[in-house]
């Protein structure tokens, strides 16, 4: 009698990454980051900066990674919400281990946030979710993050209007910005119907993105045809973005030299707008010149303006690839 269990088989949606274009985009990401703190360097003054950046009080610190830590909890609770209406609920602690390692695989292969999109696509199959409901489950917080993510852009140039700061350049930059996520979600959303008719076909297989697509056209729209939901999981997303503009307000509070509360979490959104259609893939050296340059330009003095950047960089792109290697290592690696 043969004994050995029956194995289940997860749809294929690896995507083949040019290494060649992932170590040519951190390489030009860190450059940029170099430029910056010369430029900051010569206008500035670099023994401020020395006495800043001993003078950082660990509570302070603390709390700003407790703050991030949050943040994959959110994140978690999301796809739980969408896990829970599709009739698939599945434990909070299975779902904040992928948060972590989707984070880390959108930003060692840049490419827009797909690597990491299809890596929760497999760690929801993997944890015995149906793939069409695992696709729903993104589509859900993909969707809801654009609409969280434009609301705290359009508030932020809101903000900057009353103050009287708003410029020429600002309101070019939340134009391409809205059409660039409008764009997107309806180009996705338009594969759905259209993905396999020729030529996009032809393109998804050229890419190997066959079954990604496939699977997307399957996905069930019961999920993104609920507002109630829809509303709960843009409220999380929305949450996401103010703990990380609090995580930048904590870091300045440890250095000792806190800016108000609006120009903290305007100067967060308008330079991860920045970071979103600037050049780089990985947003690294565009986020950190926009967050400077913005803060810069509202009053902060430029010492303290990249300090608490490099502190807030540190808490959430640094520090997280650390447990995100051994994290999306044992999502792949998982059966």
């Amino acid at each position: 009698m043969n004994t050995e269990e029956p194995r289940t088989t997860y749809p294929d949606f690896a995507v083949e990454k040019s290494g060649t274009r992932q170590v040519l985009s951190w390489i030009a990401g860190l450059l940029a980051c170099l430029a910056l703190i010369v430029a900051v360097l010569h206008f500035g003054s670099l023994e401020r900066i020395i006495e800043l950046s001993r003078s950082a009080r660990p509570v302070w610190l603390l709390l700003a990674a407790l703050a991030q830590a949050t943040t994959y909890i959110l994140a978690a609770l999301v796809w739980r919400q969408s896990l829970r209406r599709s009739g698939n609920s599945r434990p909070l602690r299975d779902l904040i281990p992928l948060g972590v390692a989707k984070l880390f695989t959108d930003q060692i292969l840049p490419s827009g946030g797909i690597s990491g999109t299809i890596l929760v696509i497999q760690g929801l199959i993997r944890r015995c979710v149906p793939p069409e409901v695992a696709m729903a489950t993104m589509l859900v917080g993909m969707i809801s993050y654009d609409i969280a993510y434009l609301s705290v852009v359009l508030g932020s140039a809101r903000i900057l209007w009353w103050h009287g700061r708003a410029t020429l350049p600002l309101f070019i930059g939340v134009g391409i910005f809205v059409i660039i996520t409008v764009g997107v979600s309806s180009a996705i959303l338009g594969l759905r119907r259209f993905g396999d008719r020729p030529p996009i076909s032809w393109l998804t297989k050229l890419l190997g993105m066959t079954t990604f697509f496939r699977s997307l056209a399957e996905a069930p729209t019961d999920l993104l045809r609920s507002p109630d939901l829809l509303l709960q999981t843009s409220g999380l997303q929305l949450g996401i973005f103010m703990l990380d503009a609090v995580t930048l307000w904590l870091a300045f509070k440890a250095i000792g030299e806190v800016p108000p509360v609006w120009v903290v979490v305007v100067s967060f959104v308008i330079a991860s707008m920045a970071a979103t259609i600037g050049p780089m893939p990985i947003g690294l050296g565009t986020f950190e010149a926009g967050s400077v340059g913005m803060l810069t330009f509202l009053g902060v003095s430029v010492e303290a303006a990249l300090a608490g950047t490099l502190l807030l960089r540190g808490l959430t792109f640094w520090i997280p690839m650390l447990p995100g290697v051994w994290l999306a290592r044992r999502e792949i690696g998982r059966r």
